[in-house]
């Protein structure tokens, strides 16, 4: 179809060219197809990436400017005294902070985007953290009804072929361009990150981790996942001979796997405990481990494989929403399924034999609405395409799955327990509530002409100022895909319009409400044009270090450190299926508050540390539903008296382009 001559052509005069500048003569030579295939394959990716803009760099000034009004009201007035010379030093003209601006200038010439290594590295990769509930969010699927084991197998084909389905669609570039909604409708948005979700993999190292990226081949070597079961590792080919296998045969393949586990004697330690660990350890664990040639080969084929399909055992707990997000977050510890897991793979498809279902995802190679977009499509898959599973073929057609095997010295069993113990103290330090706010939902707030996003991100300011008394830094993540390789940037949701309103009295709380959404809403627009501060700031700090110069003052300074300790890490995440995501907090005495506002209803999943005196995610729930319930009657009140003249503040509810769930 490609290979069509042009509009003029009829079949007796091919003088024109092909649509891809073939000319006649060349038209009929041996692998002219092939070619325009490939030159329409390249136009093709050329305009779903490179035809996005670079992300620009913002003015100097402009960002030292907000960097002082978003501290100000966050600090001790002796501190801001301390800060603002120091920040109007690095912005003097012909000082330091104009020669880093220079140089990320010139970095953004030839880079496709002249932050993102520098993001990656700070977000992700040189984070020390175990993974589970401090970095890799999880979305919570509906809870399943399985009546059986063959339930539980049934389902889990049926998503592994929705798995392969929609890899098929990302390996074909067939998934449609996302664009953005709300302001600047319409502008398309990077895909890039979709390329990662099943080619990538998270290798520890001792200082900074490797996000590895998988290069496809003319001719790949056979597709396998890998399937945990009981604390066990097995290779599920998908492809034998040249072919996929159908859903009859993965649930056949799943049964013997099933078996094959049930086997007590040929039980190995459960390795998969490692990747809980924190990243260094893990490495450290890691160089022991493939000082042996089985261990090295299982660690390749665990490390080349798809994704991972977790059959966890029941965990014996009563599976309320809240539950079942924990479950997610660490799989229960050591004694439940906490070592059912391989945290470094980007997607893991947790299937529980009780009906506890959904998606670990390793945050490092996309965002959460890439993990959304993939949810929903297996979701959709699921209950729109009948299971296609039919009465089983004989198991002697199919070679046998592998069983993945470890040597495990002395050494590494040090390490799995030392895992171990530390596992068991994350899952008793969690605290998790999961809310499902019935006062209203977004309808109600787009009837007042405010967005929701803005607004519930004040309510949330709004209740942590009830709890604590003060405001603090916060991170609200907002996607910049509409530029190229394009992931976050920071909202600075603590705005001084957000404390005014916070403080004030009944009287004028109505007016301040309308300013601090208007204050949010103006926030986010720079957010996902490229001009917040966050990424601008880490640009000029990491440049420096780059280029080996003296750490500037502005990044020693206490207000600095303050600013990106995030006590409040938040996330819009919205769903049109019937399933959540959630993760933890990013410093031991923070919040994690991921939303997701549905018509009537608003779903909240709040985390904190238990160790820490500071925080309750059960307190911070119960105050914001009050918080809430406050803002509505306000508005009902008071909205007709205060409404803004000025059009950019009547808000559509969706100002938020495409929010996608990272967090700090």
């Amino acid at each position: 179809r490609n290979c069509d001559p042009g509009p003029r052509a009829t079949k007796k005069d091919y003088s024109s060219h092909c649509l891809c500048g073939t000319s006649s003569r060349q038209y009929a030579l041996h692998g002219h197809r092939a070619n325009c295939a490939r030159l329409f394959s390249a136009l093709r990716e050329r305009i779903r990436a490179g035809g996005l803009p670079k992300l620009p760099v913002p003015p100097l000034q402009q960002t030292l400017d907000m960097y002082l009004k978003c501290m100000s009201h966050l600090i001790p007035e002796e501190q801001f005294k301390k800060t603002k010379p120091i920040v109007e030093k690095f912005g003097a003209p012909g000082g330091m902070g104009e020669f880093l601006q220079k140089k990320l200038l010139e970095r953004s010439e030839h880079k496709a985007n002249w932050v993102y290594d520098y993001w990656l590295e700070d977000m992700y990769l040189s984070n020390r953290l175990a993974l589970p509930v401090n970095s890799s969010p999880v979305m919570v699927f509906p809870k399943q009804n399985f009546r059986s084991q063959s339930d539980t197998l049934r389902f889990a084909a049926h998503l592994i072929s929705g798995v392969l389905e929609y890899k098929s669609l990302i390996d074909g570039r067939a998934l449609p361009v996302d664009y953005a909604r709300g302001q600047l409708a319409g502008t398309p948005l990077c895909m890039d990150q979709y390329n990662k979700v099943f080619t990538s993999y998270r290798l520890p190292g001792p200082k900074i981790d490797t996000l590895v990226a998988q290069k496809s081949t003319v001719m790949p070597e056979p597709e396998h996942i890998i399937v945990a079961c009981k604390n066990q590792f097995f290779v599920l080919d998908v492809v034998i001979n040249f072919r996929r296998l159908n859903e009859k045969d993965l649930y056949t393949q799943l049964e013997r796997i099933r078996k094959m586990a049930d086997i007590e004697e040929e039980r190995l330690p459960p390795i998969g405990l490692l990747t809980s660990d924190g990243r260094t350890q893990w490495a450290e664990a890691r160089s022991v481990l493939i000082k042996d040639s089985t261990n090295r080969d299982s660690l390749d084929m665990i490390e080349r494989c798809l994704c991972l399909v977790c059959l966890d055992e029941p965990s014996g707990t009563e599976l309320t929403d809240t539950n079942r997000a924990l479950l997610m977050l660490h799989g229960g510890g050591t004694d439940k399924n906490g070592g059912n897991r391989w945290y470094d793979k980007p997607m893991q498809f947790v299937i529980g034999a009780d009906g506890c279902c959904g998606v670990v995802c390793e945050h490092s190679p996309f965002e959460g609405i890439v993990l959304v977009q993939c949810s929903e499509y297996l979701l959709r898959y699921m209950r729109g395409s009948p299971s296609k599973l039919v009465r089983a073929a004989s198991m002697s057609e199919l070679p046998a799955p592998r069983r993945l095997r470890w040597k495990c010295s002395p050494d590494i069993q040090a390490f799995l327990t030392a895992s171990a113990d530390k596992l068991q103290r994350l899952v008793k330090n969690l605290d998790m509530n999961v809310n499902k706010f019935t006062g209203y939902g977004k309808e109600f707030i787009k009837k007042q002409k405010m967005s929701p996003d803005a607004y519930i991100q004040v309510a949330l300011q709004f209740t942590f100022y009830r709890c604590h008394g003060r405001l603090v830094p916060t991170y609200e993540s907002a996607s910049v895909r509409r530029f190229q390789e394009g992931r976050v940037d920071n909202i600075r949701s603590s705005t001084p319009e957000a404390l005014a309103f916070v403080k004030a009295m009944d009287a004028e709380k109505m007016e301040l409400l309308w300013t601090a959404i208007k204050a949010q809403t103006n926030y986010t627009i720079l957010a996902i044009t490229g001009m917040a501060i966050d990424n601008h700031l880490l640009g000029l700090r990491e440049i420096a270090k780059e280029l080996k110069l003296e750490k500037p003052e502005l990044f020693s300074d206490t207000t600095y450190a303050t600013s990106i300790h995030f006590i409040l890490s938040t996330s819009q995440v919205p769903t049109t299926e019937e399933m959540f995501c959630c993760y933890g907090p990013v410093v031991p005495n923070g919040y994690g508050a991921c939303y997701n506002p549905q018509t009537d209803h608003i779903i909240f999943c709040v985390s904190s540390f238990r160790e820490s005196a500071e925080t309750s995610s059960d307190l911070f729930v119960k105050t914001l539903e009050g918080c809430l319930k406050e803002m509505q009657d306000l508005c009902i009140k008071g909205n007709t008296e205060a409404k803004p003249t000025d059009s950019t503040e009547k808000m559509d509810g969706n100002t938020k382009v495409m929010k996608n769930g990272s967090k700090s």
